[in-house]
């Protein structure tokens, strides 16, 4: 908590801020749906004597997580988390012990909502059975909702196979001509932003907020007219400069044909799996199709986290999705939600997913596309504390060319949930991996908490002022929805 800012953060006591209403409606609703999810597990295991036990063990955590939500409900003091071999249960029951321990209405937002899924996968993690230690609790809402977007898929597919053929047939032209260098550059820079802003809106589909998220609601997050009515959306779009930090290395001096150019890094610090997960790889592939990257590391969570957000096994997940479109896009008895479209895929349709999980099946093999999990991600405190919690960590983001922070919770963590004055410079509240930092940092996220900087003069005030925006009522209404954005550039490395 030392190494926070000094700045005032957002309380889920305060009846102006999201919090207030996310520990009162959004929490209990999502341990609900956990309960749901593990009943119908439960449910589906044959009553044979060697599942006996892990039925026995599913009824259990279903009466620990309902225990769960009536200490949330019934703002009952925050208790603390069994021991299930991590080092980070340690660093979280301390700070609880710190805070007083605090109650569930009264506590700094961040840490209690952090606090909240550690405890929920602790009640996996120290299950006796490998069946419930290996459980991810929402993995089924990640697929549903990512069948869902097939529309969405298939047109991005399309898009996708598209640019990567005129990459490559452009390629084999061989070097362009001087004085078309700076069209080219131009065209290459434009295509640059239409994939950043396809992965920044991707961002929409969040299942933490999103939890009864219907088949034609979802439509309306997703497509490339959703993307264009949003563009008036982002408050603040440095996409430019991150452009032109990747062009310039991927263009500096020296024959390639002669010289092997050096090791180009971009990292993405993921959010959500599914759709989100899809445009992510969309844009890790454009990266090194190009050669604005040489290779893309993807930071996932460790263990099931806010809902939607990417685990090791979702990338998997989804790539054996996109092996088998036909199985994956056809509805059965099983899938329980009706989101399915019936239709089978066309051929061309199916022909379109398949290219991608070629395209990305090879360039993981090939060590391009990489994972890299770690438990720092999913500690309760903000990316202030990067420097003295996880040092290895920020040495290694050091030795990437940029590193993309996703949705709203990294931002939430990057400018430390405080409760800054909207027009505070972006540089100025990412703390630790500000300037001089050795970090270059790219914030795309869609707005559904409090926290924002970096605005012009004027323009929260002008906002607050619009229909559902929060008015005189002191809160920031506006950043609840995810209909605005905001894409954040610091140059850590001078």
């Amino acid at each position: 908590m030392e190494h926070d800012p000094k700045v005032p953060k957002y309380q889920t006591s305060d009846p102006t801020s999201f919090a207030f209403k996310s520990a009162r409606e959004r929490w209990p609703a999502i341990i609900t749906g956990a309960i749901d999810d593990v009943h119908r597990t439960v449910a589906s295991l044959p009553a044979s004597e060697t599942e006996k036990e892990a039925i026995a063990e599913g009824k259990s955590i279903v009466a620990a997580l309902g225990t769960l939500k009536y200490e949330l409900q019934h703002n009952r003091v925050m208790t603390l988390i069994p021991y299930d071999g991590q080092g980070d249960v340690e660093s979280y029951n301390a700070e609880l012990e710190a805070r007083g321990p605090p109650k569930w209405h009264d506590v700094e937002w961040l840490f209690a909502e952090c606090y909240l899924y550690r405890r929920m996968a602790t009640l996996f993690s120290t299950a006796k059975t490998g069946f419930w230690q290996r459980y991810d609790v929402f993995q089924r809402q990640k697929m549903s909702t990512f069948r869902s977007s097939r529309p969405a898929v298939l047109e991005l597919a399309g898009r996708y196979r598209d640019i990567l053929t005129q990459i490559r047939t452009s390629r084999d032209h061989g070097v362009v001509e001087a004085q078309d260098a700076q069209q080219e550059k131009e065209a290459e820079k434009l295509l640059f932003v239409e994939m950043a802003e396809v992965c920044l809106w991707g961002n929409a589909t969040d299942l933490s907020l999103l939890t009864s998220l219907t088949y034609e609601e979802l439509q309306k997050l997703q497509g490339s007219q959703a993307r264009k009515d949003s563009e008036a959306k982002v408050l603040v779009n440095d996409l430019g400069q991150a452009f032109e930090v990747l062009y310039a290395a991927a263009h500096q001096a020296g024959d390639p044909a002669t010289a092997p150019a050096p090791s180009r890094r971009v990292d993405i610090v993921l959010d959500n799996a599914g759709f989100e997960l899809f445009v992510d790889l969309i844009l890790a592939g454009y990266l090194l199709a190009t050669g604005l990257a040489t290779e893309v590391v993807l930071h996932p969570k460790s263990i099931p986290w806010f809902v939607s957000d990417v685990v090791p096994a979702d990338f998997a997940a989804l790539l054996t999705a996109m092996q088998d479109p036909r199985a994956f896009y056809t509805p059965t008895a099983t899938d329980g939600d009706g989101a399915a479209p019936a239709a089978p895929l066309s051929d061309h349709d199916a022909a379109l997913v398949q290219f991608l999980f070629d395209d990305w099946s090879r360039l993981h093999a090939d060590g391009q596309l990489i994972l890299r999990p770690s438990r720092f991600w999913t500690h309760a405190g903000s990316f202030w504390r990067l420097p003295h919690t996880a040092p290895a960590v920020l040495d290694d983001l050091k030795e990437s060319q940029l590193v993309i922070f996703k949705g709203d919770l990294n931002y939430r963590k990057l400018t430390g949930d405080a409760a800054w004055p909207a027009t505070t410079p972006f540089a100025t509240a990412i703390g630790p991996l500000g300037p001089a930092s050795g970090v270059r940092t790219l914030a795309l996220r869609t707005c559904k908490a409090d926290v924002v900087v970096g605005l012009p003069e004027g323009k929260d005030e002008e906002i607050r002022a619009t229909e559902g925006g929060g008015g005189d009522s002191g809160a920031r209404a506006w950043a609840w929805s995810g209909k605005w954005a905001v894409v954040q550039f610091c140059d850590g490395k001078v």
